[in-house]
């Protein structure tokens, strides 16, 4: 049983199904970033789990065209935790504010054992971007390059280092192109469970499937947390894209197109847990 959809679907309203829920002007969006489920400490300083913890959210934001212009935080602290490992800590919530411009403007703490962080933002948009909207025929694409996460992610779970700038320590995030290519977008969503778990998604909402210009590999299909943005337009706006991609230096991977019918991945998917 998908017990997420299984309890979403207990509060099923026109505001839920989307990275954010929108509300006139505004978007709100909120993650969970959980010790042991997202990440380990051994893996990351502190700094690090709170700047991704941040940047995770802001990524939601970022793929409903919304601009984020507040953050509330509600932490568990383990109660070992001393005042320079929460200094370390709210310096990486800082950090992540001030790239984009973000007001932290309350939140709520408690004790426990393990390190949780659960981040709501509200954001602003005047024409968002949705995941319904996504037209038989419309091109399917993603930006960055997808698959270093899940083999960073393999080896860490091996007892391995990998590089600071891996993006399973730190996303990138595509703002700069998505708020430029947006008038041109049916439809977006970020990676986060990996591409065609997000596919089904876009699938099952929108009442197509895909055929794809070349088998995408296992490693390309299945690896979660890329936080790169899949997204779809009608091809005559291919050349304005491309234009977008170009001037933005924003490397993008057009793989299908939007046909008729449904999208039933048959791998399994990847998340770690």
């Amino acid at each position: 049983m998908d017990k997420e959809s299984f309890f979403i679907a207990n509060f099923s309203n026109r505001f839920i199904g989307d990275d954010g829920a929108v509300v006139k002007d505004f978007v709100y969006s909120n993650d969970l970033f959980c010790e042991d489920i997202h990440f380990k400490r051994e893996w990351m300083s502190l700094k690090e789990i709170a700047y991704k913890a941040m940047i995770v959210n802001i990524s939601d934001a970022i793929v409903m065209n919304a601009k984020p212009k507040y953050a509330l935080i509600g932490i568990k602290i383990p109660k070992n935790f001393t005042t320079f490992e929460l200094k370390e800590l709210s310096s990486g919530f800082l950090k992540c504010a001030k790239e984009f411009k973000i007001k932290i403007i309350g939140g709520d703490t408690v004790a426990g054992d393990k390190l949780d962080i659960s981040i709501t933002l509200i954001s602003k948009s005047k024409n968002p971007v949705f995941r319904k909207g996504l037209k038989v025929g419309d091109l399917l694409a993603y930006t960055g390059s997808l698959g270093t996460v899940i083999k960073d992610l393999k080896k860490l779970q091996r007892g391995l280092k990998i590089y600071k700038n891996s993006k399973f320590i730190k996303p990138i995030l595509r703002d700069n192109f998505f708020y430029k290519a947006s008038p041109l977008i049916n439809s977006a969503l970020d990676i986060s469970d990996g591409l065609y778990k997000d596919l089904s998604r876009l699938s099952k909402l929108n009442h197509v499937g895909f055929d794809f210009f070349q088998k995408i590999p296992k490693s390309v299909a299945l690896s979660g947390e890329e936080y790169e943005i899949l997204f779809s337009f009608t091809k005559k706006n291919l050349a304005k894209i491309k234009y977008i991609s170009r001037v933005t230096k924003t490397p993008i991977t057009i793989f299908a197109k939007a046909k008729r019918g449904i999208f039933r991945p048959i791998l399994k998917e990847h998340h770690f847990e």
